[in-house]
């Protein structure tokens, strides 16, 4: 007896991974199945049967982009273990590290695609919301913490938008004065 159906022998994430590196080289606006098929060395139809159209797979390669942050902050937090702050200090240790050439290049390049589409935006929304409701949450001084998360996204921002980034070790040194917003002050200097 013949099976019914053929299993599944294309990756999703071997999609997503095409998909940036479009996003990456041509921009989301010039982004299409096609082209992301021939990146992936897979059929165009392949790609539409996982995503269908050009924007259910850009809504896909910005659900990945903010799960992988997510991921990164989490694991910050979960490694600093039970202290005061720990949302706020996990996002600031989850970004003691530079963007990557990648991220920056992909980030900026959907920008475009998030500013003309409220659905994509909402993804957006929807996280830094359930963020800063964490942060509020498990933070001694939540507007301090708010702050520090003010400071840090902007920071983040200029990186990811490449439009400024700052050398080692003034960088890190950013990074402390960001976590001694949050810190009393009798903390702040063991940041």
């Amino acid at each position: 007896m013949l099976p019914l159906s053929r299993p599944r022998v294309i990756d999703q994430s071997k999609i997503l991974r095409a998909a940036e590196v479009v996003v990456m080289r041509d921009g989301a606006a010039r982004l299409t199945l096609d082209a992301v098929a021939l990146e992936a060395g897979i059929s165009k139809a392949s790609v539409i049967y996982d995503y269908g159209t050009k924007q259910a797979l850009i809504k896909a390669v910005i659900e990945r982009r903010i799960k992988a942050e997510e991921d990164k902050v989490e694991q910050a937090v979960q490694g600093l273990g039970n202290i005061a702050d720990v949302r706020i200090r996990g996002r600031i240790a989850a970004t003691a590290e530079a963007p990557a050439g990648d991220a920056q290049s992909v980030a900026l390049n959907l920008c475009a695609a998030l500013a003309q589409d409220a659905e994509l935006r909402c993804l957006l929304q929807e996280s830094y919301s359930r963020e800063l409701a964490a942060i509020a949450q498990t933070s001694s001084q939540p507007r301090s913490a708010l702050l520090a998360f003010l400071a840090l996204e902007g920071l983040r921002s200029l990186e990811f938008l490449s439009i400024h980034s700052w050398p080692e070790p003034e960088r890190s040194q950013i990074l402390q004065e960001i976590g001694a917003l949050v810190a009393p002050s009798s903390q702040a200097s063991a940041l």
